[in-house]
Order: structure tokens, then C-alpha cells, then sequence
């Protein structure tokens, strides 16, 4: 053996091509900085060495290196900014010296090399990959940019179009497309890959192989000429800040780095990497997304804890009410390995929600990411029935019938009493009470709420509601469930609306008030969306969730809280709603919508909807930003807070997650309580307290006030 360290172990493989072979300590390789001291130190020493030929790299887990470990980097960004620099730069001299190795290196790359396990990977002379590889650089989710010289040598790889679309959407790229760009220079199969790296290795030693070519090209400057460049930078620029609108200054950053030192060899670029990634890493929004990644580890380690409490194995599951809804959970559970029953009183609605299912198999299909007998397999563990006793097999149910309190009563009761006792029954209300819908249930203990956001298949969050009889078996379970669906659930306490819902009502109210005093909805829209950051402003999210829904919704929580979620005498979501005018379904709304040509809808200004709503609202009225924002904005977050104090949610971390995964709250600003602490949660009093005359929406509490008081942070100040 020529060493032995904790984090890997090298020694010949054949003759004196050798093998650096990683094994970090838990269930992953990841970089943590005592790992890159003490490769530094092995690769200095194995440059002294004569009788190696070659290095592989490999690892002894299922992938090859999955990233730095950020628990263990994050508190470095603390550090000054020139702190900064001087600490990135001895980790970069790391990858330098392997990229400096006197002898060819190859990484054999297995599973996933992401981050800093891309960068270990693009600084070796070779590299293969097995064929379920993915190999990509995510940093800028973290509101960073790569730091261990992927803005260097990636573009010089693959050319720089091909590196800034792979640096500024931080996607993970499968073998097969990482080969057709040169990322690897080979993909082969699982069990092929050591055979595959010893070859090339051989060939690289005995001089078939040109190694020295190969490194040379990431030494050198990019292989683009003045005219190229500018047309290239500035493209990749002008996308990017349509794409960001100027929120992330990671991509941005991305950008400029690579385009500075396009002209430079690699220590000068590296130079420029350095001081890059030290200024992203002390700005807000990096504060902000690596806040999120921690709190997602946290929802997630809660999630686990749950479910590992569970004494219910789910082996069936049925999803009652097909449709699109229906159609979605169906085709999570199957394609997620829980055969599921979908059960409706109408044939049309199971061809719905089976076409549904279908669909979403087939664009997995037509993208290459699944095989047409892994669809027809998946399609067939769903079970379209019209007869009650095909439920009768299921360890779960989920209730998806529609959104009346009086039918999901009957239904859930009705079902109960048909099922075996130990059967566990969910409902996907989105705002009725679960405690109500208990009310005609004999075992109300093996009932709870499970809240899916449409479209299931892409939406992240699913809520777990306790009512006050739900057992901690049953949501043991639902939350072990949810798991297996590939979803992040976060459970919550029974109000109406829940969590989500609850505290997006009050949102909508304060943006309905300002259209009736005179407020210019689309301008609302562009502010919302433009300078806070919404995917979506309040008018177009209302018009997609669908304005017949929004208004029933509020019917409900204005019951729910008859004094703070009144209804508004004059309401422009029930005004729209009487006009027959539902949104995106009926393709009238706030907005007109028509097909664009491939098929997606596209939103245009109706002049019908301002001659509608002038009926109610004031003459119109400019509005600017900032009070655009604040009236939006404040009557959610006096919400969030009411909720984290009454214990609806337990925990900041659940609530940001559940605002971002579940509505699309901005990322770069890292959730209502990380904006909160941003913002100075006695700065939020103070603008709350300009808007208490409009209504007890924007009153906040006396804990409100007691915490502002008395400088309450939500996060630790190292975003943990």
C-alpha cells in the first residue's frame, strides 16, 4: 500500500498504474477541508515518486464525490473578504497540484460528482464515466459560483457556451450528455468502468495517448477569438439577467469571471476565480441559499425521524377522486415503487387522470430518461376502478373528491366504514379543517391531512395535518409515505388553511385592496414579480390557481377568521368569479390567455377585466414600489409570524420551506424568516404599524412586538 489517510487509500492496481481510491467516513464522499489538506500533502508526495505511470481516481461508495461539505465550509464566509480569498486560494493550489501531476491521471466516475467532486474530476487528465453518472456544478443554488477552478477549466473543456449553461443553471448533466460536449472523454457501463480507466491509463503511460496535449488545453487561454467572445459573453449575459431579472448575482458573477479570464492562462484565472467566488460568498443572497440548503437538511433529518417511528409498512395505496389531481398522485405513487389504486364514480374522469399519468411517463420517454416498457411497467401499477372494493387492499387512501366539506364528510365516512380497521385515510384538502372532516369518523385517530400542490409531479411539499385526534402512528406513516414519493413533507397543526393557504390569503387581500383603491393589477404583477421576486405576480397566481377556487377558498377562511379574513364588501377575485371569468381554466380571468404554438398558454391585458373591475375600484391610482410590496407582503408575513407563535408550524426552517417549495417564495431571499432577519424584525413592525389603519391583516401581535422588542433573530448569524 502507498498510503493510507481517513478520506482514501492509494496503492498499485496493475503494474505501476496506481489507484486513488476515496472512502470518506459516512454514507457519501464529501470534501471537507481536512480532506483537501491531506490530499495536498499525498499529491505533493506522489510527484515525487518514479515508479508510478498513472493515477486513477475512484471511490469506494456509490458515487465519486458529491460535493464540499457546506455544514463545514459555511462558516468560513464569515471571514473578511481578503480572509476570504487567501483560504479559497490554498484550496485551489489543491487541484493544482493534481492538474500538475508528472504522470497522466484519469477519475473513473461512478454515481454523482457534483461541486467540488466536478471540479476534482475536470482537473485530472481523463475522464470516464459510467453510464448513470451525472457530473455538474450547483453552486450557484447556494447563491455561489464554483470555486475549486470550475470557471476555469470547464469552458476551456467543453467551450464556453456549453460551461456557462452548465455554471449557470447548476443542472446535473447524465454521461451520455456530458460526452457529446467533451466533459468525459468515455461513458461505459457500471462494471466496465475500472476496466475501461486501466486501458486508458496503459495507453496514456506507453505514449499512445497524448496526456500532455490534453492538460495543456486547460492550461492555456480559451481558444476563442475577440469577435467570438463578444458575441458570446454577451449573449450568456443578456440571458442570464433575463432569467435572474437582476435577484441572483451568482450566474452574473459566473459570467463575468469566465469572460475576464478568457485570455488568461490558468494561475491568473484562477486568480480571478478567487476573487469572484470570495465576493459571492459574502453577499446576502448567499447568506439567503445556502440558508435554504440548511433548512432543507433540516426538514428533511426531521422527516426521517418521523418516519422512522412508523410501524406501517405501505404497500398499496389508493388515491380516491381521479382528474388531474388524482392523475398526479397516481403517477407519483407508481413511478415512486407504490402500486396505487385510482378509484372514481365517473369513467371519464379515470381516462383523465390515466391520460395524465400517461403523459407525464411519456415526456420521460421522449427525453430519453425512461424506457417504454419501464412506462407500460409503471402505468400498470395504477388501477382505474369504479368499484369500491378494489380500495379494500389499501394500507392508505387519499380523499381528492372536490373541495365541499359536506361530500368529503360522506365520502371519508362512508369509506371508513368499508375498510379495515388499521387502514389509514388522508384528505388532500387544500383549506377545509381537519378536525371537521373528522367529525363523522368512528377512528379518527387513523385520520390526518395530506396537502399536494399542483402539479404534484413537480411540486416539492406536501403538508402533513395533525387534527387534534390524528395519531403519532398515522402521521408517522403519512410522513413516511410522503418520503417514498420523492416529496419534502413538513407537518403542521389543523387551522383553516393550514400553513401555506393560511398565511397566502391574507397576501391576496392585500393585493385585492389595492386594486380596489385604484391600483393597476399588471403593474401590481410586474413589481411583485420584477423587484421582489415571485415567479408569478398575486393577479396571474390567482389566475392559475383559479379564480372560482380563490374565491371559495376565501369563503372558507373568512369563516375560519371572521374578524381578520373577512370578507372584503367589494372583492375583485368574487367580482371576476361572478363574471364567469375562472382564470387560465376558462382562459379569462384578470388576464386573457390563447395557446402559444406549442401549446403553452400565454397571458395578454383584457380590457374586458379593466372595464369589469372599474365597476368596484377607485379611479386609478399609481402606486410605487416599495408600498406595492409593503401592502402585498406584510399581511403574509404578520401571518407567518401568527402561526410560528400559535404553533401551527414548529419551526422557521418548516415555514420558509414550506413558503418556497409550496408557493414559490423567492429563493434569494431565503424565506419570510430569513427576510425577516434581513429586514430587522422591528423595521417590520414599524412598516406593519403604517398600514394598521387598513385592517387587522396588517396588525401585528403583542409576541410580535415583544420579540421586535427585544432584537429576536430567527437564524443564527452563520445562516444555520
Amino acid at each position: 500500500m502507498l498510503m493510507k489517510r481517513e478520506s482514501f487509500v492509494v496503492d498499485f492496481c496493475k503494474g505501476k498504474i496506481a489507484e486513488f481510491k476515496f472512502c470518506m467516513p459516512g454514507s457519501v464522499n464529501k470534501l471537507s477541508q481536512q480532506t483537501l489538506q491531506d490530499c495536498h500533502a499525498a499529491l505533493k508526495e506522489l510527484a515525487q515518486r518514479d515508479d508510478i505511470d498513472g493515477l486513477i481516481f475512484s471511490s469506494d461508495k456509490d458515487h465519486f464525490i458529491v460535493g464540499a461539505d457546506i455544514f463545514e465550509f459555511l462558516p468560513t464566509f464569515d471571514r473578511p473578504e481578503a480572509e476570504l480569498i487567501e483560504w479559497i486560494k490554498a484550496a485551489t493550489d489543491v487541484f493544482d497540484a493534481l492538474e500538475d501531476l508528472p504522470f497522466p491521471t484519469l477519475s473513473a466516475v461512478n454515481g454523482l460528482a457534483l461541486g467540488g467532486g466536478c471540479e476534482w474530476v475536470l482537473a485530472t487528465d481523463y475522464r470516464i464515466a459510467s453510464d448513470s453518472a451525472k457530473i455538474g456544478l450547483p453552486e450557484v443554488k447556494l447563491g455561489i459560483m464554483p470555486g475549486f477552478g470550475g470557471t476555469v477549466r470547464l469552458p476551456r473543456l467543453i467551450g464556453a457556451d456549453n460551461a456557462m449553461t452548465w455554471i449557470t443553471t447548476g443542472k446535473e448533466n447524465r454521461a451520455a450528455d456530458a460526452l457529446k460536449v467533451g466533459a468525459v472523454d468515455a461513458v461505459v457501463a457500471q462494471d466496465k468502468l475500472m476496466d475501461a480507466a486501466l486501458r486508458t491509463m496503459e495507453q496514456a503511460a506507453a505514449g499512445k495517448l497524448d496526456w500532455r496535449a490534453k492538460r495543456q488545453v486547460k492550461l492555456d487561454p480559451l481558444k476563442m477569438n475577440r469577435v467570438e467572445q463578444g458575441m458570446s459573453f454577451a449573449m450568456a449575459e443578456g440571458m442570464v439577467m433575463a432569467k435572474t431579472k437582476g435577484h441572483y448575482p451568482a450566474p452574473v458573477m459566473a459570467v463575468k469571471t469566465i469572460k475576464t479570464a478568457a485570455n488568461m492562462g490558468r494561475d491568473e484565472a484562477m486568480a480571478v476565480e478567487n476573487a469572484s467566488f470570495a465576493k459571492l460568498a459574502k453577499t446576502a443572497e448567499a447568506a439567503a441559499q445556502t440558508g435554504i440548503f440548511l433548512a432543507d437538511q433540516y426538514i428533511k433529518g426531521v422527516a426521517k425521524k418521523q418516519a422512522k417511528q412508523s410501524q406501517t409498512d405501505i404497500k398499496q395505496a389508493a388515491v380516491l377522486g381521479a382528474g388531474i389531481m388524482g392523475g398526479g398522485i397516481a403517477y407519483q405513487s407508481a413511478y415512486k415503487g407504490t402500486p396505487i389504486v385510482m378509484k372514481d364514480i365517473s369513467q371519464g374522469a379515470l381516462d383523465l387522470g390515466m391520460g395524465e399519468a400517461a403523459k407525464l411517463l411519456g415526456k420521460k420517454v421522449e427525453r430519453g430518461h425512461m424506457k417504454l416498457d419501464k412506462m407500460v411497467g409503471t402505468l400498470a401499477q395504477i388501477k382505474p376502478t369504479l368499484n369500491d372494493r378494489d380500495l379494500e387492499g389499501s394500507d392508505i387512501i387519499v380523499e381528492a373528491v372536490v373541495e365541499n366539506p359536506q361530500i368529503k364528510k360522506t365520502v371519508l365516512a362512508g369509506l371508513e366504514k368499508q375498510l379495515p380497521q388499521g387502514t389509514i385515510l388522508t384528505s388532500n384538502t387544500s383549506t377545509i379543517r381537519i378536525d371537521e372532516l373528522a367529525e363523522g369518523l368512528e377512528r379518527p385517530e387513523h385520520f390526518c391531512g395530506m396537502h399536494f400542490f399542483n402539479p404534484v409531479p413537480k411540486m416539492p411539499l406536501v403538508e402533513i395535518i395533525r387534527g387534534a385526534k390524528t395519531s403519532d402512528e398515522t402521521v408517522a406513516a403519512v410522513v413516511d409515505y410522503a418520503l417514498k414519493l420523492g416529496k419534502s413533507p413538513i407537518v403542521v397543526n389543523d387551522c383553516p388553511g393550514f400553513f401555506v393557504n393560511r398565511v397566502l390569503f391574507p397576501y391576496f387581500a392585500g393585493f385585492s385592496q389595492l386594486v380596489v383603491e385604484g391600483a393597476d393589477f399588471t403593474q401590481v404583477d410586474k413589481v411583485m414579480e420584477n423587484v421582489f421576486g415571485w415567479p408569478m405576480g398575486p393577479a396571474y397566481l390567482l389566475d392559475v390557481v383559479g379564480i372560482d377556487t380563490a374565491n371559495h377558498c376565501t369563503g372558507v377562511m373568512a369563516d375560519g377568521f371572521p374578524t381578520r379574513m373577512a370578507r372584503q364588501e367589494k372583492d375583485p377575485v368574487a367580482h371576476l368569479a361572478n363574471a364567469n371569468r375562472y382564470g387560465q381554466k376558462n382562459q379569462k380571468g384578470f388576464y386573457q390567455y390563447a395557446p402559444d404554438r406549442k401549446g403553452r398558454l400565454k397571458k395578454s391585458k383584457d380590457a374586458d377585466a379593466v372595464a369589469l373591475l372599474s365597476e368596484i375600484c377607485d379611479a386609478p391610482t399609481q402606486f410605487d414600489k416599495q408600498t406595492i410590496i409593503e401592502r402585498c407582503m406584510v399581511p403574509m408575513i404578520n401571518e407567518v409570524l401568527l402561526c410560528l407563535q400559535e404553533g401551527i408550524v414548529a419551526s422557521p426552517q418548516e415555514a420558509d420551506m414550506a413558503l418556497i417549495y409550496g408557493i414559490g417564495f423567492p429563493p434569494f431571499r431565503g424565506g419570510a424568516f430569513r427576510y425577516l432577519d434581513q429586514l430587522g424584525l422591528a423595521e417590520f413592525v414599524k412598516i406593519a404599524d403604517k398600514y394598521a389603519h387598513l385592517g387587522e391583516i396588517y396588525q401585528v401581535s403583542e409576541q410580535t412586538r415583544e420579540w421586535a422588542a427585544a432584537g429576536k433573530v430567527f437564524y443564527k448569524v452563520e445562516g444555520q
